[in-house]
C-alpha cells in the first residue's frame, strides 16, 4: 500500500514542469525558512551564554576598540 508521501510525490510528478518548479521552489524556501529560524536560536542561545559568562565573572570583556582592531587585524591576514 503506498504511503501518503508516496501519493503526494506520484501526484506532483503529473502536474506540468512549471507547477513542478514551483512547488520544488516553494518547499525549497520552506526549508531556508526553517534554517534561518533555527539558526537564529542558536545564535540567540550563545548571546544568552556569553552575556551569563559575563555576569558570573567566568569572562572578562575587551574594550570596543580592541575587538574592531583584532576583527581588522584578522581579516587582512
Amino acid at each position: 500500500m503506498a504511503t501518503l508521501f508516496d501519493e503526494i510525490a506520484a501526484d506532483a510528478m503529473k502536474l506540468p514542469l512549471r507547477d513542478r518548479v514551483k512547488l520544488a521552489q516553494r518547499l525549497v524556501s520552506s526549508l531556508d525558512d526553517q534554517a534561518e529560524t533555527d539558526v537564529e536560536k542558536l545564535w540567540l542561545a550563545e548571546a544568552e551564554r556569553r552575556l551569563e559568562e559575563l555576569r558570573s565573572g567566568k569572562t572578562k570583556g575587551i574594550p570596543a576598540a580592541e575587538a574592531f582592531r583584532n576583527a581588522s587585524e584578522a581579516v587582512k591576514s
